[in-house]
């Protein structure tokens, strides 16, 4: 049995890989801070071949010690500050964390690898990073990149780390880069959980702008599936997008959101859609993402399983049912 140590492993996503990689046979030693978009709970029940660790993916000696204690086949790095408004209040924690964080991961995985070989790393990383598409054209691996927030501009320095890492020592590599991801054990300040919390506690759904702002959206479940594809398949050094070709304006899919409440929940009076305002565009706000995946399907064999409107209700319905989940992260437990 292989053990894997997954940074960033009670966050959103990585809790979803957690789960997938212990499925799939692998032993996972799980190592997260727990500030406020990782929880116990995203990890409650996995007991058997799971481990964790809480620590910073800064702390150099922490590190160290679980990779020569472990020998692990790989680290894969989820960890992350991720949201754009966070990062434009507050810019240095994004820096310390996503780019101090991975360059510390780095180095301890280089002294790691150079004493035994087999091994891995990969970096989980972001469309953002290429910027602002127009209204044609997707985004491939070779794209330039633009950064154009605080949030995407922290990983992709930490992507040409991984990249000087790879080519400068020969450190085992890869990275991949998503378009935006939904489903269950999301933090409610991203789009659609957030919007559901505000749906249910009657307050104003919050679009920014216009709402036409458009992203491609791929089910996490799916997200997670192409990461193993890519930790067991990747070549050395590459990046692969994996996108789920669902691309849908913000305000379409609010209003969709609030189809399906309508349908799941019904208010006494009116529809969820009364609750939607615009307010003051995010500064900066990038107009649309769209992902060319189709290197991962060729290299890989990816192919995202989940349809974006079936998985929708599907992510609706957990959140509906899980809303003790969502008050306990709300309220910062532990």
């Amino acid at each position: 049995m292989k053990t894997i140590l997954v940074a960033g492993a009670a966050g959103f996503i990585g809790c979803n890989f957690v789960r997938l990689a212990l499925e799939r046979g692998y032993r996972v030693l799980a190592l997260d801070a727990l500030t406020y978009a990782g929880h116990r709970e995203n990890l409650e029940g996995l007991s058997e071949n799971f481990e964790l660790v809480v620590g910073d993916i800064r702390d150099a000696a922490l590190v160290k010690n679980l990779l020569t204690q472990h020998r692990p086949s790989a680290l894969l790095n989820f960890a992350a500050e991720t949201h754009v408004d966070r990062s434009i209040a507050g810019p240095l924690v994004f820096v310390e964390t996503n780019v101090l964080g991975t360059a510390n991961l780095l180095v301890q995985s280089l002294e790691y690898w150079q004493s035994q070989k087999d091994f891995r790393y990969l970096q989980v990383s972001t469309d953002e990073v290429y910027g602002s598409l127009g209204e044609t054209g997707k985004f491939r691996e070779n794209t330039p990149v633009d950064p154009r927030s605080p949030y995407s501009a922290s990983k992709t320095a930490a992507d040409h780390l991984v990249q000087a890492w790879n080519h400068t020592y020969g450190l085992p590599t890869v990275i991949t880069r998503c378009s935006n991801n939904y489903g269950p054990y999301q933090y409610p300040e991203k789009l659609i959980p957030h919007m559901i919390s505000c749906a249910l506690a009657g307050q104003p759904l919050p679009v920014y702008g216009d709402g036409k702002n458009i992203r491609d959206w791929i089910h996490v479940a799916d997200h997670c599936a192409g990461i193993l594809l890519a930790l067991e398949k990747g070549k050395t050094g590459s990046v692969y997008c994996l996108g789920g070709n669902s691309e849908r304006r913000n305000i379409d899919l609010v209003r969709t959101l609030c189809a399906e409440l309508d349908r799941l929940q019904p208010k006494t009076q009116g529809s969820y859609a009364d609750q939607i305002t615009f307010v003051k565009d995010r500064p900066g706000h990038d107009q649309r993402y769209a992902i060319d995946d189709s290197l991962a399907r060729k290299e890989l064999g990816f192919l995202p399983g989940h349809e974006f409107s079936s998985g929708l209700n599907a992510t609706i319905r957990w959140y509906l049912e899980n809303q003790q989940w969502q008050a306990q992260v709300q309220k910062g437990k532990r």
